[in-house]
C-alpha cells in the first residue's frame, strides 16, 4: 500500500467508528506520542497503544460530536485534522482540535504523533 492508501483507509475507518480496524493498521512496534505532560506521553508497541486507547475510551461518558478531516500526504508521512466534543467521567465536557501526524513503513503506521492544546477539564 502507498502512504496515501494507508491514509485513506485510516480516515475511512475513523469516520465509520471502526477503531479496532484502524488500530490493526499499526505496526507491532509502533510508537504513539501525545503532547508533553499528558498521561502516557509516549507509548510503545501496538498492544499497549490499543490498551491505552481502550482505557481512554472507557473514560468517555458521552460523545457529542467530532470530525475527521481529509489526509494530507508528504512522502511516508500524512496528517489528518480531527475534532472531538465529549463529556468525560469525572472531568466534564471537553472540545478539542488536533493534528494527527502518522509515519508509514512497510504498509503499516510506524509512528503516530498528536498535536493539540491541552484542554481544561470541566
Amino acid at each position: 500500500m502507498t502512504t496515501k492508501e494507508v491514509a485513506d483507509q485510516l480516515v475511512a475507518y475513523c469516520r465509520e467508528g471502526k477503531y479496532d480496524e484502524a488500530y490493526d493498521m499499526y505496526a507491532d512496534d509502533a510508537v504513539s506520542a501525545e503532547m508533553p505532560g499528558m498521561p502516557n506521553a509516549v507509548t510503545q508497541g501496538k498492544q499497549q497503544i490499543i490498551k491505552e486507547y481502550q482505557e481512554w475510551a472507557s473514560s468517555i461518558e458521552e460523545m457529542h460530536g467530532g470530525s475527521v478531516g481529509d489526509p494530507v500526504v508528504a512522502g511516508n508521512h500524512f496528517m489528518v485534522p480531527m475534532t472531538m466534543d465529549a463529556t468525560f467521567k469525572e472531568q466534564g465536557r471537553v472540545t478539542m482540535d488536533e493534528l494527527c501526524v502518522y509515519e508509514v513503513a512497510d504498509d503499516k503506521i510506524k509512528k503516530a504523533t498528536f498535536f493539540y492544546e491541552v484542554p481544561e477539564m470541566g
